[in-house]
């Protein structure tokens, strides 16, 4: 029997959708993007000459209430996509969101609440591409015990990113549109909970090192509204214990790793260039190239038609797990605010300006 072909509409064609989403999607059978909605008439229209794409629209809202569409994907700024998901599961339309998830916990939690009354359609947040490649072996040396008791987790992501005074503002330092997100707190943090039990407690000490920057739209000085240098404690449920440790105002890029030390063994995850480092009790750290049938990649285009298709259902990343890390990551920022640690899950939420 023929598929039925899915009818996507994009709102916000940055450059992950117009670097991923679009040519993967575009090359898919059964597949059309028939409409794009960018903050401007001429940047849709932009997007739309490049990519074929035969409609634009002139707001979110009239794209996501377009008969015509089956599934919107949320390539905006963060402050856009609790509206956008929720406009667009009451017009029954299957949602796949750009990371981070949401402002807020709060947001996060109406999206998550929202899609369990909509369970007829799909809900997937863009996942973290760190550590796509190495998830699977890494996984699989975890449950064959080479790690043994999990100890401790150590985060590290420290580079140059925004070290020089004259960086102009980015977005992502703009609290009104990326909300509690901060650095690559979230992806980092989403990566490790694919290997390592929940945190149950945070504490938590963030800085605004350079308080202002120019704004490159109004060529003024404006103010940072997010840390650029974050370090957390984490307590787990099973006993063990992390150290988060980013900044992008060090002097040289150190690189980005997720640090895994047991009570029999070691792993050593570059997540920069998928480099895995393993050692057992009295062994030397050494390279283990990821076994090719182990070899994971980039895939969550096709995962997100799977699941509208009901081929598979959606494991990374769903609504729940984006859930979770927004709530760690408000739990760092109330932290880094109170100086006190702070419980998970969270019984309340919180706004970025409380």
């Amino acid at each position: 029997m023929a598929v039925r072909e899915i009818r996507i509409g994009i709102v916000g064609a940055g450059q992950i959708t117009r670097s991923r989403h679009l040519p993967n999607f575009q090359a898919m059978p059964g597949v059309s993007v028939v409409g794009v909605c960018n903050r401007r008439r001429e940047s849709s229209a932009r997007v739309a000459r490049e990519w074929g794409i035969p409609r634009i629209f002139e707001s979110w809202e009239s794209l996501v209430e377009d008969d015509g569409i089956d599934a919107v994907v949320v390539g905006t700024w963060p402050y856009l996509h609790c509206p956008i998901t929720l406009a667009a599961l009451d017009a029954g339309k299957h949602v796949l969101t750009q990371a981070r998830m949401a402002m807020n916990a709060r947001e996060a939690q109406r999206m998550l609440d929202r899609s369990r009354e909509c369970r007829h359609l799909t809900t997937m947040v863009v996942p973290s591409p760190l550590g796509l490649a190495g998830d699977r072996f890494v996984r699989r040396l975890i449950d064959d015990g080479f790690l043994g008791d999990l100890r401790e987790v150590h985060v590290h992501s420290l580079s140059d990113q925004w070290a020089s005074r004259r960086s102009p503002l980015h977005w992502r330092q703009i609290t009104r549109y990326s909300g509690f997100n901060m650095l690559n707190l979230g992806i980092l943090h989403e990566t490790a909970l694919r290997w390592t039990p929940p945190p149950i407690r945070v504490f938590a000490r963030a800085t605004i090192t350079i308080p202002s920057r120019r704004d490159p739209e109004t060529g003024e000085k404006a103010r940072v509204g997010s840390p650029d240098s974050v370090q957390v404690l984490t307590d787990h449920e099973d006993g063990s214990i992390g150290l988060y440790r980013l900044s992008g105002v060090v002097r040289h890029n150190t690189g980005t790793s997720i640090e895994l030390y047991g009570a029999r063994g070691t792993i050593l995850y570059d997540l920069q260039t998928d480099t895995i480092r393993l050692g057992r009790t009295g062994q030397e750290l050494r390279p283990m190239p990821i076994p090719e049938s182990d070899l994971g990649r980039w895939q969550v285009e096709e995962d997100f038609i799977a699941a509208i298709r009901g081929e598979r259902p959606v494991t990374r990343t769903d609504f729940l797990t984006g859930a979770r890390y927004m709530q760690f990551t408000e739990a760092v920022a109330r932290s880094s605010r109170t100086q006190a640690p702070i419980s998970l899950p969270l019984k309340d939420f919180s706004s970025p300006d409380e």
